[in-house]
């Protein structure tokens, strides 16, 4: 098994982004949440515009493409939008490392804290994230409880979901 690096996502990476948020999309289903399963990924034009505002990053195995994040600010703090990690590479914690990339670029811009939408009780979701060292947060912020309005739109708050928030120390 050869090493993973996390690197800049760049537009060439794009497609494979997609393609990985489907294929970990579908445990979803598994669940009973085929709603989820579902779900469109991120558009190219979106993901483009986190590539460009240097707010995406990649994980890449000889070259292949295994996960990605890609953040946002809200409310002042670093916000994961969406971290995905292709299910032929779940448990090598790819996923700490891209969320660690993530802190990091919160870190140099001198934020606070790492926030993030979630499902409560998927247990690679909510539960994950609490291993981590996020916590659940009982009071929303404004943009927080705006992502939970557009979740709600789309449908995707059929389960419980829940912010979380984790500080940068």
């Amino acid at each position: 098994m050869t090493s993973v690096v996390v690197r800049a996502a760049t537009a060439d990476d794009l497609p494979a982004l997609q393609d990985i948020e489907v294929a970990a999309g579908r445990a979803f289903a598994d669940l009973g949440m085929d709603l989820v399963a579902g779900d469109e990924p991120a558009s190219l034009g979106t993901l483009l515009t986190y590539v460009e505002g240097g707010r995406a990053w990649v994980a890449v195995e000889s070259d292949q493409p295994c996960g990605y994040l890609i953040a946002d600010l809200v409310d002042g703090c670093g916000h994961i939008e969406q971290v995905s990690v292709h299910p032929d590479f779940r448990g090598r914690r790819i996923g700490h490392d891209l969320i660690a990339r993530g802190e990091a670029w919160a870190r140099t811009l001198g934020l606070p804290a790492l926030t993030l939408r979630t499902y409560r009780d998927v247990p690679w979701n909510g539960p994950y994230y609490e291993r981590l060292g996020f916590r659940y947060l009982t009071v929303e912020t404004a943009g927080l409880a705006a992502i939970r309005r557009r979740e709600a739109d789309a449908g995707l708050d059929a389960w419980p979901r829940a912010c979380m928030r984790r500080e940068i120390v």
